[in-house]
């Protein structure tokens, strides 16, 4: 399954789960802006950048680019999100269904990449932990 195809299934978990909590979900037309989508909830609405976490063998984490990818017919361009390009990222781990939902201010924060932990056993829990399924982030942003 190539990257593109895991970013539009994120996308539409997403966007399903907005849907069933009674949110609107508004989509931008075309792929150039920072965000991937629009939530509207109770008339306040919230950009959202939605990315898909896969997994690495070396470290048994999920994984996560920080950073934006622009492709062109010969290149691919990455580059760094500012905090105004949206208001928090939405983070799917297909396999686990499971989200992340990290405002910008700490998604930017990290580097490149961010390693999200779903191993049970570990003496020490990651930084990354308080944003799983934290979708009242949301919601008390739209308040």
């Amino acid at each position: 399954m190539d990257t593109k195809l895991k970013g539009d299934i994120a996308e539409q978990a997403t966007i399903l789960h907005a849907l069933k909590q009674g949110w609107g979900v508004l989509k931008p037309v075309g792929d150039r802006l920072p965000y991937d989508l629009v939530l509207d909830i109770n008339g306040k609405l919230v950009k959202i950048q939605v990315k898909s976490a896969w997994f690495d063998e070396k470290t048994q984490n999920y994984v996560v680019d920080t950073r934006r990818t622009k492709t062109n017919r010969k290149q691919m361009i990455r580059d760094v999100y500012q905090q105004t390009d949206f208001d928090f990222a939405v983070v799917y781990i297909e396999n686990i269904d499971v989200f992340y939902v990290i405002p910008v201010e700490e998604f930017i924060s990290y580097g490149s990449s961010i390693h999200l932990v779903e191993a049970e056993k570990r003496q020490r829990k990651p930084k990354s932990l308080e944003f799983r399924q934290a979708w009242t982030l949301i919601l008390k942003r739209a308040a």
